[in-house]
């Protein structure tokens, strides 16, 4: 773990879908906020799984759901749920977002892609 305090409440969301699948071209199904520096990456059931990438790769252990309605919190280091303080807005995707997203780039055959 960073020495860095692993919430930083201020610091808002890097967008409003997973940052490395709208550069490549990919898509998600659930998007999970880095809740020290707000990063957006995918969820461990989408087929890239940044947001776990993510925190491999910076150490950053805290994310927070970044779906609508949902405000739980995991630790990678301890792996275990929890709460904690509001983010900086948005505190979610778009609503009108599709799930799975981003319109346009989800394969007919998405359910098949899954990590179960």
């Amino acid at each position: 773990m960073t020495s860095e305090n692993p919430i930083q409440p201020d610091v808002p969301p890097s967008g409003t879908g997973c940052v490395e699948c709208l550069d490549a071209g990919g898509w998600w199904f659930h998007l999970r906020r880095c809740a020290q520096c707000g990063h957006i990456g995918c969820c461990d059931t989408s087929p890239s799984q940044h947001a776990t990438a993510h925190f491999k790769a910076t150490g950053h252990p805290i994310i927070q759901s970044f779906e609508p309605g949902e405000d739980w919190y995991w630790d990678y280091t301890t792996e275990e749920a929890g709460s904690g303080p509001q983010l900086a807005p948005a505190d979610s995707r778009p609503a009108d977002q599709p799930v799975p997203g981003p319109s346009g780039a989800v394969p007919s055959d998405w359910r098949t892609k899954l990590n179960r």
